[in-house]
């Protein structure tokens, strides 16, 4: 690719614009990353922690940066491009990157009115932390170079899954959406264990590192979770006695149908 002003630059920097931002700024500390939102303050903000990164105009951002992500709503993206799309179509080399839920490739190409390079993402929160999961595709204009260039700036985010683009919105459902299912399921843990007499504070650690020790010895271990549950229930023991009331509550299908309710509000959005 033709070397640019800019190797990133974010249109929007709200919550998932903003970490993908900082996770990029964090990698990429030699690139230069400019960034505008209708929130100058939010864009200010970013540009102040880090030093690559460059407030600017949007009309700047769609001329000088290879990659430009789209971090806006998705009902706000025909807007968008009634705006940018005659600056993106006198580009002779640009990737896009879109994080808009819903909004297919196909979609994204319609709205530019001419195929660039497009990758479409449905990445998660964590990414913020560097624990994120960050589901990706792309279309037949995204060549190698550009595909490597997006995954080494966001190496650091997390994880990143190549997935056919007709099982993303599905998988989104459960690494995009879970991240808010895991923190009410923390904080339910934690309302217990002060009931209990636990205070808060102490509460909401042993929780949320509980969560975090058993998804990582689900991620490495070689075990189905069902086996690691059982591994932890001792015949007429305490855990089982919490796995019973669970089930009578309707623990796992309240979790299956807010994945399914989760995916089925996506497929409104098309």
């Amino acid at each position: 690719m033709i070397k640019m002003k800019y190797k990133f630059g974010f249109i929007g920097c709200g919550n998932m614009g903003g970490a993908l931002c900082s996770a990029v700024a964090s990698k990429e500390t030699e690139a230069k990353i400019c960034v505008c939102d209708g929130i100058k303050e939010k864009a200010d903000a970013l540009a102040e922690k880090y030093g690559n990164i460059s407030v600017v105009e949007l009309s700047e951002l769609v001329n000088e940066a290879e990659y430009i992500f789209l971090g806006v709503k998705p009902q706000s993206l025909p807007g968008l491009f009634e705006t940018i799309k005659d600056g993106l179509s006198a580009r002779k080399n640009l990737v896009i990157v879109s994080m808009a839920a819903g909004k297919s490739i196909s979609d994204i190409e319609a709205l530019c009115g001419f195929e660039p390079a497009i990758i479409r993402i449905m990445p998660n929160t964590p990414v913020s932390v560097g624990k994120g999961v960050i589901l990706y595709t792309a279309n037949g204009k995204t060549g190698a170079e550009a595909l490597n260039g997006f995954l080494e700036a966001l190496s650091g985010a997390g994880t990143l899954c190549r997935i056919d683009e007709s099982k993303i919105d599905a998988a989104g459902a459960v690494s995009g959406c879970g991240p808010a299912f895991v923190y009410m399921f923390i904080e339910a843990l934690a309302d217990g264990a002060v009931l209990c007499g636990i205070p808060r504070n102490d509460a909401l650690l042993y929780a949320a590192a509980t969560i975090e020790g058993a998804a990582k010895l689900a991620i490495e271990s070689s075990e189905h979770p069902e086996k690691l549950k059982d591994n932890v229930c001792s015949p007429g023991g305490t855990t089982i006695a919490g796995v019973k009331v669970l089930e009578e509550a309707g623990f796992r299908a309240a979790a299956i149908n807010a994945v399914e309710a989760a995916y089925e509000k996506t497929l409104k959005l098309k």
